[in-house]
């Protein structure tokens, strides 16, 4: 069994996302900005949560010891959104990927739970490359992307999907 990694910034306690979580995916899931951005992952009750964190993340932590992580503010223990690695289908490599609840947008969050994600990806995976991938329309996971370093390198469609995508690329 893979023991999974947890990690603590100034602000944020980072741990895998667990089938606890469920309430927290389905209020992200369902937001307006991820409907846009991302799509409808068919979450649409706690029941459909708890089975897409089961089989999609946790699968993901079993198999490679990285997957979907929680953010969590430790003034509060509020559950702000996730941050995580992942393995895409259609996409080479290692992604990063973020998002937030709406009102916990605009505060350093996401990048300060990135940046973290990031360096555990080089210091605790040994990856050496990061990817992410963005909506064209989507100004600000760019310019998130841009300031964690990374650089767009070109497009990707996804199996199953429509919509070309932007491809950030980074050397850790």
């Amino acid at each position: 069994m893979v023991i999974p990694f947890s990690w603590n910034t100034k602000r944020l306690d980072l741990r895998p996302t667990s089938e606890e979580d469920a309430d927290l995916i389905l209020k992200l899931f369902n937001t307006p900005k991820w409907l846009k951005f991302v799509g409808d992952r068919k979450v649409h009750n706690k029941a459909e949560a708890r089975e897409y964190i089961k089989v999609r993340m946790l699968t993901q932590l079993e198999r490679l010891g990285y997957s979907n992580y929680t953010i969590i503010r430790k003034e509060d223990g509020a559950k702000l959104g996730c941050c995580g690695l992942y393995d895409r289908q259609g996409l080479e490599g290692v992604d990063i990927g973020f998002a937030l609840l709406p009102e916990y947008e605009k505060q350093g969050y996401a990048f300060e739970a990135s940046a973290e994600i990031m360096r555990a990806a080089k210091e605790d995976f040994g990856i050496s490359k990061i990817k992410g991938i963005t909506a064209k329309d989507h100004y600000a996971s760019q310019r998130l992307l841009e300031k964690l370093g990374m650089r767009c390198t070109g497009t990707v469609v996804l199996p199953d999907e429509e919509e070309e995508l932007l491809v950030y690329q980074k050397e850790l």
